[in-house]
């Protein structure tokens, strides 16, 4: 067993651990990654598969999250924008491809009255909301003792309206059912991005790409610290009191005064923590879950849908794949689209055989695209929901009322103990941004801890 002192152990070599364990070299204090997975990431993923360069995780960069900005830019790294010139697709409840342009969908004139209304409404609570601290909201309380379509459902019997309106923190963000969370879990997630119609806005929440791909933040992240990242280390065992803790992996022991614990909350459970964590602790992340989504790559010979005069944007709360996007990389002459398939949804299909999943997929693509979608040279599934170190995708949120129930102490250290990953953010919650700032402000507390 490789025993070794730090000021600082940091479990988990994702953006958020990476980000704080660089902050805290930066201010003096000597740090050591533990990493279960054999790579550095965790839910950032760029590998290629069958030739074809492929963001197995997260990847897109809004103009709103000034930490991911700042950190491509301070790496060196390029971004570049998402192919959007053309017309977008609708499918609706009659199954027909809509060809459109602009935010609104092609729906009746009065669905999208109802939704222009809902959404203002929305975007008003929104603005009432603070990320960071959503359970202070006086009807915080009141907001996340209702489901998210239940409140929907109680502003209009338009149900086209209902299901445009629900998506996209449903299936599109929070990748739950829309019964299984609340009003102000939505209300957050449509904080964290500054307002609901930022968070329906493609354009704007999926605006540019990093060149390369965004796994290259964490990696030139983790170069940075060197042999100080030790990757297939899971920690099994933390041992902690007033002043030190002591992390036990496979074939590594961590003596050190602090611990960050950067994982997603549904993960806490897989390290054994001696003495234990207190029962607020052990009751707060038994209500904490993540969702699941499955994210498709389908890799053409060429982008066939930009000679047809689409951006290759697809959206539909009727279809197997309820969104997709032209995904091309840059500088590449082969087209990429990319296609998402969210929560029970997701479930159903890996009840299916591979070859059966595959055929149904594609169905949905071609439904948007035309039927040369069914044909791609390179096929891929980025199944999270079976990855040993993250179990779901995209991140973890909470049950209903547990929100406003335990919000408040997600991000409270226990001891010398800390937490830090994109699950508890406020500020670009769900997103390598809010990964980034999570990670800055543990290291902050820590480096304020050690000086005292």
């Amino acid at each position: 067993m490789n025993e070794i002192t730090r000021d600082v152990v940091v479990i988990g070599a994702g953006a958020a651990g990476l980000t704080a364990a660089n902050t805290l070299r930066k201010a003096g204090l000597s740090v050591a990654v533990l990493e279960a997975r054999d790579r550095v990431g965790g839910r950032l993923w760029t590998d290629e598969i069958d030739g074809a360069m492929l963001e197995i995780g997260g990847q897109w960069v809004s103009p709103d999250q000034d930490a991911l900005i700042d950190t491509v830019a301070e790496l060196g790294l390029e971004t570049f924008s998402r192919y959007r010139e053309g017309d977008s697709v609708y499918v609706g409840p009659d199954g027909v491809a809509h060809r459109f342009t602009g935010e609104m969908f092609p729906v009746s004139a009065e669905t999208e009255r109802v939704i222009a209304e809902i959404t203002e409404r929305l975007d008003a609570m929104v603005a009432e909301i603070d990320p960071d601290r959503p359970w202070a909201h006086e009807k915080a309380a009141e907001w996340d003792r209702v489901s998210w379509d239940a409140w929907l459902r109680a502003q209009t019997d338009d149900d086209e309206a209902v299901r445009n309106l629900a998506f996209a923190t449903g299936s599109a963000m929070l990748t739950k059912p829309t019964h299984t969370f609340s009003l102000l879990q939505s209300l957050l997630m449509a904080a964290s991005a500054g307002s609901y119609s930022h968070l329906v806005d493609a354009d704007f929440i999926l605006d540019k790409r990093v060149v390369g791909g965004l796994q290259q933040v964490p990696i030139l992240l983790a170069e940075r610290l060197g042999e100080d990242v030790l990757l297939n280390q899971p920690v099994r065992t933390l041992e902690w009191g007033e002043t030190a803790v002591t992390a036990i992996a496979d074939t590594t022991t961590v003596r050190a005064r602090f611990a960050i614990i950067a994982l997603a909350p549904n993960l806490y459970s897989r390290i054994s923590y001696v003495p234990p964590l207190p029962r607020l602790q052990h009751q707060m992340h038994q209500h904490l879950s993540m969702g699941f989504v499955i994210k498709v790559h389908a890799v053409y010979e060429t982008p066939f849908w930009r000679a047809k005069g689409l951006s290759g944007t697809a959206f539909s709360p009727y279809e197997l794949s309820h969104e997709a996007y032209d995904n091309t990389n840059h500088g590449d002459s082969r087209g990429t689209l990319v296609g998402f398939v969210s929560d029970q949804t997701a479930d159903d299909l890996f009840r299916l055989s591979a070859e059966e999943r595959k055929e149904r997929i594609l169905e949905s693509l071609s439904h948007y695209y035309g039927p040369e979608a069914k044909d791609p040279v390179v096929y891929y599934e980025s199944d999270w929901g079976s990855e040993e170190w993250t179990r779901g995708a995209y991140a973890a949120s909470f049950d209903l009322g547990g929100l406003a129930r335990y919000g408040v102490d997600l991000r409270t250290p226990v001891g010398p103990i800390h937490f830090a990953c994109s699950d508890l953010a406020g500020a670009g919650y769900q997103h390598v941004d809010g990964a980034i700032r999570m990670g800055r402000e543990a290291a902050a507390h820590i480096i304020e801890e050690a000086r005292a």
